[in-house]
C-alpha cells in the first residue's frame, strides 16, 4: 500500500540529530502553507528551499562565527558564487586579493566578465596597493585573511576601514583561518564565507559550503540566489558535516599545535630552504599574524626543497604514509604540489612571482603523534637530497 503512515510518536527525542532526507514537506491546508511562506509560522515546504539538517548545521556555524540567518550550500565554490552573483550586477567591480583560491580566481578573472563584471587582483599584504586598486564603481571587495599556499597574513585593518570608509562590502573567505583564528564579523566584515567541506567537517566525507551575513537585504538576495540556481546542501552531507563539526575545536587546536611543531621541525632539517608559519619570527607577516590572530597559525605549513621535479618526485614517493591530495582540512595529514595541483595554470614567472617554486610544498597537518609525522618528512627530505 503506498501511503505514508508518519514518524513514530515519542515522549523522548532522539539525542543525536536525525537524518532528514525528504525533498517535500506535507502542510494541513493552503493557508497552512500561506503562513510558512509568509512568515507566520516557521515551517519547511521543499528541500531546494530549506531543510532540518542544513538548519541545524547551519546554526551551529554561525554560533560559531558570531552570525545569524547563515545559509548552508552544495560547495564552498557554491558559497562563493551565490554570494558574488547576488550582490554584484553589470557594470560592477572587484577588488580581490592576488591568492585567493584557485577557482575563485577562475570565477573572477573568466566567469563574471561575461556578466560585466570586472575585477582588479592586488596584493592583500599591501594596503597602498589595495587601496590603489579601489575605484569609483567598486562594490565588493573578496579576500582570505591567510593566503593559499604562501600564507601571507592580510592587512584585514586596513582593508577593512577602506571598505567602511568607502561603503563597498567586504567579504571575507575564512575558511583558512576558522572561527578558531579569526571571526571576520567580529572585525567588521560585512559577509563571511566557508568551504565547510575542509576543516569544519574535517574528515574528506562532505562537500558543503556555508555563507552569512551581516545585512538582512543582504542575506535574503544570497538565499534567494542560492534557492533559484539551485545551490542546495545535501542532507546527508549537512548530517555528516555537523557531526564533524562537534570535534572541529579538538581538531584544530591539536593540528596546531602539530603543524608549529613540524614548521620548526622542518626548519632544522637538511635540503629544505624555507619554511611558512605564521607564528615563526622568520615570517614575513610574523607581526600582523600576532596581532590580528592572537598567537594562533593554523594548521597549514608551507616549505621548500632545493632542486626541480626530480626531487619533488622523490620527496612525495618517499612520503608514503602522507596522502599526496590537493586538499586541506582532513584529520590526517595531507600534501599538496601547488606547480602540479592549484597553480600548474600559472607560467613558471608567474609562479615565482608569487614565490612558489618547484620544490614548494603545501602541508594540512593532521592529528597525528607528532613524533611520527616529524619521523616521516625528514625521512622524505633525506631521500630528496
Amino acid at each position: 500500500m503506498v501511503r505514508r503512515n508518519g514518524w513514530p510518536e515519542s515522549r523522548s527525542r532522539a539525542l543525536g540529530t536525525p537524518l532528514q532526507p525528504s525533498v517535500v514537506y506535507v502542510a494541513d491546508t493552503p493557508d497552512a502553507l500561506d503562513d510558512q511562506y509568509e512568515g507566520r509560522t516557521k515551517g519547511f515546504s521543499y528541500a531546494r528551499e530549506g531543510h532540518p539538517n542544513a538548519e541545524v548545521l547551519a546554526r551551529a556555524i554561525d554560533a560559531l562565527e558570531g552570525a545569524e540567518g547563515g545559509i548552508m550550500l552544495s560547495s564552498g565554490m557554491g558559497a562563493v558564487g551565490a554570494c558574488l552573483m547576488a550582490l554584484l550586477q553589470a557594470g560592477d567591480h572587484v577588488v580581490a586579493g592576488n591568492q585567493l583560491y584557485g577557482r575563485s580566481l577562475r570565477m573572477l578573472k573568466e566567469d563574471l566578465p561575461r556578466f560585466g563584471i570586472e575585477t582588479t587582483f592586488t596584493d592583500p599584504t599591501d594596503a597602498e596597493a589595495f587601496e590603489a586598486a579601489l575605484r569609483p564603481d567598486t562594490k565588493l571587495v573578496l579576500v582570505e585573511v591567510v593566503s593559499n599556499p604562501t600564507l601571507r597574513v592580510a592587512d584585514m585593518a586596513a582593508i577593512t576601514a577602506l571598505a567602511k570608509a568607502r561603503g563597498i562590502t567586504l567579504v571575507v573567505d575564512n575558511t583558512f583561518t576558522t572561527p578558531r583564528a579569526y571571526r571576520p564579523f567580529d572585525h567588521g566584515a560585512d559577509v563571511v564565507i566557508h568551504s565547510v567541506t575542509k576543516l569544519l567537517a574535517g574528515h574528506s566525507d562532505v562537500t558543503l559550503g556555508y555563507v552569512a551575513a551581516r545585512d538582512p537585504e543582504h542575506r535574503r538576495k544570497i538565499y534567494d540566489c542560492a534557492v533559484t540556481f539551485g545551490f542546495t546542501a545535501s542532507p546527508f552531507d549537512c548530517w555528516l558535516g555537523e557531526r564533524g563539526l562537534y570535534s572541529f575545536e579538538l581538531r584544530f587546536d591539536r593540528a596546531e599545535e602539530n603543524a608549529r611543531a613540524l614548521a620548526d621541525a622542518l626548519a632544522r632539517m637538511e635540503g629544505v630552504t624555507r619554511v611558512l608559519y605564521p607564528t615563526r619570527a622568520d615570517h614575513p607577516d610574523h607581526a600582523r599574524a600576532k596581532a590580528l590572530l592572537g598567537g594562533r597559525g593554523g594548521n597549514m605549513v608551507s616549505f621548500e626543497i632545493a632542486g626541480g621535479r626530480d626531487r619533488t618526485n622523490a620527496f612525495v614517493a618517499a612520503a608514503k604514509n602522507i596522502a599526496f591530495a590537493p586538499t586541506l582540512g582532513d584529520i590526517g595529514t595531507t600534501l599538496s604540489h601547488p606547480p602540479s595541483s592549484s597553480h600548474r595554470a600559472l607560467s613558471e614567472e608567474a609562479r615565482a612571482s608569487l614565490g612558489i617554486s618547484e620544490g614548494f610544498f603545501r602541508v594540512s597537518v593532521g592529528v597525528e603523534p607528532i613524533e611520527l609525522l616529524i619521523e616521516e618528512f625528514a625521512e622524505a627530505v633525506g631521500a630528496a637530497l
